[in-house]
């Protein structure tokens, strides 16, 4: 699966991989659902990552606060720079669909992977 891929390429940075979700962000999850946090990934790259020109790009993503967020640290998909180092999405363009989309499912990937592992080991 390509996304297991990405997220195991990513494991190999010590930085990217000091990112997981916590307590309370799985309790965050239980309590609004899996299909509210898709809403929420759509909605942030959407608002944040989008354009052509991203306003304050490299502090755009909390590293705290949603699961979400932690998660965008975690896949490289924070910033418009991380986007292209990591996966080829270029800046200073307007993201197309199939990039919004695939960012989401990147980010849904790698939630649904630690909330399964959370709710088997709780």
């Amino acid at each position: 699966m390509k996304e297991e891929k990405i997220l195991e390429k990513l494991s190999t940075s010590k930085f990217r991989s000091s990112f997981y979700l916590k307590q309370k962000d799985f309790e965050y999850i239980d309590r609004v659902g899996l299909e509210k946090i898709k809403e929420h990934a759509y909605d942030f790259i959407t608002k944040r990552l989008s354009g052509a020109i991203v306003p304050y790009d490299g502090r755009q993503t909390p590293m705290k606060g949603h699961p979400v967020f932690i998660t965008q640290h975690k896949t490289a998909t924070c910033c418009r720079n991380c986007l292209y180092k990591w996966h080829k999405i270029k800046p200073n363009k307007e993201l197309s669909k199939e990039e919004i989309d695939y960012i989401v499912n990147l980010i849904m990937y790698s939630i649904e992977k630690e909330y399964k592992k959370y709710k088997n080991n709780s």
